[in-house]
C-alpha cells in the first residue's frame, strides 16, 4: 500500500482519512465530533486542545498496521479561526470561529481605519467581513489586552495542528487569504492592512512564515509520533484551508470547474490561473494551495438551515428526501431567508431567519422543509452570476459536503443553477484533498501543476448513479422563484443592517 493521511479539523468533527494512492481508496477513516461554544452575541468558539484530543481519538481507532504504513501527511482545516499563541506555544484564548459574528464593530473600524471597503478590495482584493481572522485580533485587543500582549504567533486551525505536529509556526497563501491580511496578487503580508488592525504595534512579528505547496514543512515530532501510533519523522505538508483542500478532492485545479460544498456553510469556488477580484465584494479573491487562485462565495448558512427546520419539524433524515419530493418546486410560495448564523454572503452578521409567503392554504410542514432546502441553493445562486460576471465559464458542477448524499438536494442545485450536477465516488472532500497533497508533495521527480492534475484524474471517478441534469420543467419556474427571493431579501436587508 502507498498510504497518505488526511486530517480535517472542521467546525463540527475532526476526520483522519488514510488513502491509499495505489487502489484509488480509502483504507481507514474516523471521526471525533466537536463541541462549540455559543453565545447570542455572535460569539462561536472552540478550545484548540478539543482538536488534538480528536485527532488522537481518531487515531486510536485505525489499525496500527495501516498507521505505521503511512508514508506522508496532510491537514485540512476550517478556514479563518484565530489561533492565538503565547512564546511559548500556549494557546491563550478560545479560538473564534470563521462563523464567529460578534466582531462586526471591528470589521468596521479596520475598514474604516484603512480607507474605505474600496480601498480594501483594490489593495488586498478583500473586503474585511465578520468570521475572517483580522477583526478577531483586534477583538482580542479590545476585549483582552492582557492577553494581547503576550501575542507571539498568529494562526489558523490547520496551522495549529501543523504545529503540534512538527513544532514549525508556518501559513501557506491559501489559507492565509482568509485573515484579510494578505496581499492576494502578490502573495504576501499587507502592511498597511497590519497597520489598519493596530496602529501602534507591529503585527508582522506575530504572522508565520508563507511557505510554498509544493515542499514538505517538516516532519512528525518524536513525542506526537509515538502518541498518535505513527513512525516518527513522517513528512507533512503544508495543507490548507478546508475549502482549498476540497478544491483539490475534487478535481478543481484547472480553469472551469466548480465545487459547490453542501456542508454546513455553503461554498462554491473554481479555479483560475490568476487573481479574480470582485469590486462588489461578493467573491472572495483567495489564493489557492497549489500556486492559483480561488475565487470563491461562502454563505454562513446552508445544511444547519434544513436540519433546523427538520429537528423543529421532527422529521428524520432518513424520510427528509420523500418529504421534499411530495411538495412541488417553489414550495407552493413559502420563501425563507436561512440567516440563523447571521450572514457572510449578503454581508448581515446581524441577520436572522425569517419565512415569508405563508398562507393557510401552503402553511405546511413539508413546504417548510424544501423552502428551508432551496433557500440554501438561492444563497449560492447570486455566486454562480458573480463567477460569470467575472468572465469565469461554469459549465457544471461537482457537488461535495453532506448535502451531496440527498438526491431530492442534488436535483435542486441542477435546477436552480441550470448546469449539469455530478458526485465523486471518493466524496471525502476536505480530508482527501489534504491526502492528495501530500500524496503529490511525496512524489518523486519534478514538481507541477501537471503532475497534480495527472494524480487526482487518476484517482477521483465520478459517481454515475448520482449525477444528475436540469429538469427543463423546473428551469424556468426556480428562475422565477429566485427573483421572488431576491425581492424579499431586498426587503430585509434594511431590518438587520
Amino acid at each position: 500500500m502507498s498510504v497518505f493521511l488526511g486530517i480535517d479539523v472542521g467546525t463540527q468533527s475532526v476526520r483522519a482519512l488514510c488513502f491509499d494512492v495505489e487502489s484509488k481508496s480509502v483504507v481507514a477513516q474516523a471521526s471525533s465530533p466537536l463541541e462549540m461554544i455559543s453565545r447570542d452575541d455572535g460569539t462561536r468558539e472552540q478550545h484548540a486542545q478539543w482538536w488534538i484530543s480528536g485527532l488522537r481519538s481518531c487515531m486510536e481507532s485505525i489499525d496500527k498496521d495501516i498507521r505505521q504504513s503511512i508514508k506522508a501527511i496532510g491537514v485540512s482545516g476550517q478556514q479563518h479561526g484565530f489561533v492565538p499563541l503565547a512564546a511559548d506555544g500556549s494557546v491563550l484564548a478560545p479560538v473564534k470561529l470563521w462563523c464567529d459574528t460578534a466582531t462586526s464593530v471591528q470589521c468596521d473600524q479596520i475598514t474604516q481605519s484603512f480607507g474605505g471597503l474600496e480601498k480594501c478590495i483594490a489593495e488586498t482584493g478583500n473586503a474585511v467581513l465578520p468570521g475572517y481572522t483580522s477583526p478577531k485580533i483586534l477583538w482580542l485587543k479590545q476585549n483582552h489586552p492582557e492577553l494581547y500582549q503576550q501575542l507571539d504567533t498568529v494562526l489558523l486551525p490547520h496551522d495549529y495542528i501543523n504545529f503540534y505536529l512538527t513544532g514549525e509556526r508556518v501559513m501557506e497563501c491559501g489559507d492565509a487569504s482568509g485573515t484579510g491580511l494578505l496581499d492576494v496578487r502578490n502573495r504576501n503580508w499587507h502592511s498597511a492592512m497590519l497597520a489598519a488592525v493596530d496602529s501602534d504595534r507591529d503585527l508582522s512579528g506575530c504572522l508565520p512564515q508563507l511557505v510554498s505547496p509544493e515542499s514538505f514543512i517538516g516532519s512528525v515530532r518524536d513525542k506526537t509520533a509515538s502518541e498518535l501510533g505513527i513512525p516518527a519523522g513522517t513528512p507533512l505538508s503544508c495543507g490548507g484551508g478546508d475549502n482549498m483542500m476540497s478544491a483539490i478532492g475534487t478535481g478543481n485545479i484547472i480553469p472551469g470547474r466548480l465545487t459547490v460544498s453542501l456542508g454546513t456553510s455553503g461554498t462554491m469556488f473554481a479555479y483560475s490561473d490568476q487573481p479574480v477580484i470582485d469590486q462588489q465584494g461578493s467573491l472572495a479573491a483567495f489564493c489557492d494551495s497549489t500556486g492559483g487562485w480561488l475565487p470563491l462565495l461562502c454563505t454562513m448558512n446552508c445544511t444547519v438551515t434544513t436540519e433546523l427546520t427538520r429537528n423543529v419539524l421532527g422529521v428524520s433524515l432518513p424520510e427528509l428526501d420523500d418529504r421534499i419530493n411530495r411538495v412541488p418546486p417553489g414550495s407552493a410560495g413559502v420563501v425563507t431567508m436561512p440567516f440563523f448564523q447571521g450572514e457572510r454572503t449578503p454581508n448581515l452578521p446581524k441577520g436572522q431567519g425569517c419565512i415569508f409567503g405563508l398562507n393557510q392554504t401552503n402553511y405546511t410542514a413539508d413546504n417548510l422543509l424544501r423552502s428551508a432546502m432551496e433557500s440554501a441553493i438561492f444563497g449560492l445562486r447570486s455566486g454562480l452570476d458573480a463567477f460569470r460576471a467575472q468572465g469565469c465559464e461554469i459549465t457544471s458542477a461537482r457537488l461535495t459536503g453532506g448535502g451531496a448524499n440527498s438526491a431530492a438536494w442534488r436535483q435542486i442545485v441542477a435546477d436552480i443553477f441550470d448546469v449539469p450536477v455530478s458526485v465523486q465516488i471518493n466524496d471525502e472532500g476536505a480530508a482527501l484533498g489534504a491526502a492528495l497533497q501530500a500524496a503529490w508533495v511525496h512524489e518523486q521527480g519534478p514538481l507541477t501543476k501537471a503532475s497534480l492534475q495527472s494524480l487526482v484524474d487518476q484517482v477521483l471517478e465520478t459517481d454515475l448513479s448520482r449525477s444528475c441534469d436540469p429538469n427543463p420543467q423546473h428551469v424556468p419556474i426556480y428562475a422565477e422563484c429566485y427573483e421572488r427571493y431576491q425581492t424579499h431579501l431586498g426587503a430585509v436587508m434594511a431590518l438587520y443592517q
